[in-house]
């Protein structure tokens, strides 16, 4: 029972798409694999098997190895709620919210917990591939550290590490982490890999050996960039992109605390659509069909940022020209006339105006609910799967107007002309029939679109591309 751990010399290096393209080059080999990451801090979660929470790009990892995601999988969740604090998950539940400060105190006592998933996930696989967080070279942070060269030299797992080529300077990412490096931490790296080149691998043969020489670390191989990853669901919020050219233009605030934007992945990929992600600073296009009101880790604060930005007036004009909006969970939450926090569970105890939109009101509450969901959508009697992880509960006089049922029980609320409704929903464009049905009413003609066959045939494609250009037998050697 194997493992092996592909670190970066940064953030945004390419670490996860590496392990996942690995997960699904090693089941197609006929391994068991289990992905892990230790640590991650992301707002953009998955619900598992076992009713917990973890990042979303362990979860795609779990679907490149064809098995559900497991709280094991990422022990260890930070989920930003302010720029200097966020909420701990730990093994998928909620255990406090911290200061940035107050965590690096916390950590040393996770590290249990996390050794505690790693064995369990060891037990039942051939090989556990683990990503690690940021970059070792933040030598600042080793003390106490459970996402990277801590968590290798405890564990004992050897590392691989990742440089991006395309952001520059990959020579000084590798030698200059060998350089700053611990000896022991530094014995622990067994070699390194290039990734997103563009152009001719060939001409980047002196830099290689320039490599090699200064650090000694094995060359497992050129990584090309890879077009199809934008197909694949993003993990960071600095990922999302708009794009296409379909007939339905669908415009989305991208939120300071922007939460489970997969909702968006089905919609970037689907031929009808046009989606404009609409950074802060910028109006919500004038022409857009749709508004979609995303997630958010701080509903009460993003309402504030949306009002910063004057979304608020662009929202009550698109809706005067007779367009539509959807409100997801914390979008959803803002939608109605009022938000109440009598626990300050957001900040501030007390209360918020709403956009007004739907006569509902929410009470934020501690307990959060966490569930994958499936249903039916009331409108059109399509199927629809998803799932719920929000605080806070949400009645009012347009909650009698549900447009889905979800386990027999109904859900979400809209306006009598059903131009302005929300739900609590996640996931929901991900089932086919929905999203053609939804779309059809915003008068987009049927595209044909498979979102999970699309995300299955790109893994399995990554997995084709690393196979070609990585030495995969030198990492199965170098795993232990």
């Amino acid at each position: 029972m194997k493992a092996l751990m592909i670190q970066g010399t940064g953030s945004n290096v390419g670490k996860s798409m590496l392990v996942a393209g690995l997960c699904r080059a090693l089941v197609r080999r006929g391994l068991r694999v289990r992905p892990f990451k230790p640590q991650n801090m992301s707002n953009n979660a998955a619900v598992t098997a076992d009713g917990g929470e973890i990042g979303r790009a362990q979860a795609l990892q779990a679907l490149a190895c064809g098995v559900p995601a497991h709280t094991d999988m990422n022990p260890v969740l930070l989920k930003p709620e302010t720029e200097v604090g966020a909420q701990v998950i730990v093994q998928g539940k909620r255990l406090t919210s911290v200061a940035a400060r107050e965590y690096a105190a916390l950590k040393p006592r996770l590290m249990a917990d996390v050794l505690d998933s790693f064995a369990r996930l060891k037990a039942e696989a051939d090989i556990v591939l683990v990503e690690g967080a940021g970059s070792p070279a933040e030598v600042n942070l080793r003390k106490g550290d459970i996402a990277n060269m801590g968590f290798a030299a405890a564990a004992d797992v050897p590392v691989i590490l990742g440089g991006d080529i395309d952001r520059g300077g990959v020579i000084a990412q590798l030698v200059g982490t060998h350089a700053v490096l611990s000896d022991s931490d530094r014995s622990l790296i067994k070699g390194f890999i290039i990734n997103k080149f563009r152009g001719d691998p060939r001409l980047f043969d002196a830099g290689l050996q320039e490599i090699v020489t200064r650090t000694g670390w094995r060359n497992i191989g050129v990584a090309p960039w890879f077009d199809e990853a934008a197909q694949l669901p993003a993990e960071d919020a600095l990922d999302i992109t708009g794009g296409g050219d379909g007939v339905v233009k669908i415009a989305v605030p991208v939120l300071s605390r922007i939460a489970n934007f997969d909702d968006l992945d089905p919609l970037k990929l689907d031929p009808s659509v046009t989606l404009v992600m609409v950074r802060a600073g910028a109006a919500i296009p004038g022409d857009a069909d749709l508004v979609i009101l995303p997630g958010t880790k701080s509903t009460i604060g993003d309402l504030a940022f949306l009002r910063a930005q004057g979304w608020d007036i662009d929202i009550a004009a698109h809706v005067r020209r007779g367009g539509r909006v959807l409100g997801i969970c914390g979008g959803y939450q803002m939608l109605g006339k009022a938000i109440h926090d009598p626990e300050g569970i957001e900040g501030h105890a007390g209360t918020v105006d709403g956009l007004g939109l739907l006569d509902v009101e929410t009470v934020m509450q501690g307990d959060k609910r966490l569930a994958a969901v499936s249903g039916r959508d009331l409108h059109h009697n399509t199927p629809v799967s998803g799932y719920e992880i929000h605080i806070g509960r949400t009645t009012g006089s347009d909650t009698a107007r549900p447009w889905l049922e979800i386990a027999g029980r109904p859900e979400g609320a809209m306006r009598q002309n059903a131009q302005v409704a929300g739900c609590y929903i996640h996931g929901l464009f991900g089932s086919d029939a929905f999203r053609a049905a939804y779309l059809a009413g915003l008068g987009a003609p049927a595209s044909g679109q498979h979102y999970a066959e699309t995300v299955e045939t790109t893994l399995d494609h990554l997995a084709e591309h690393l196979e070609q250009h990585l030495d995969i037998d030198a990492l199965l050697d170098i795993a232990r």
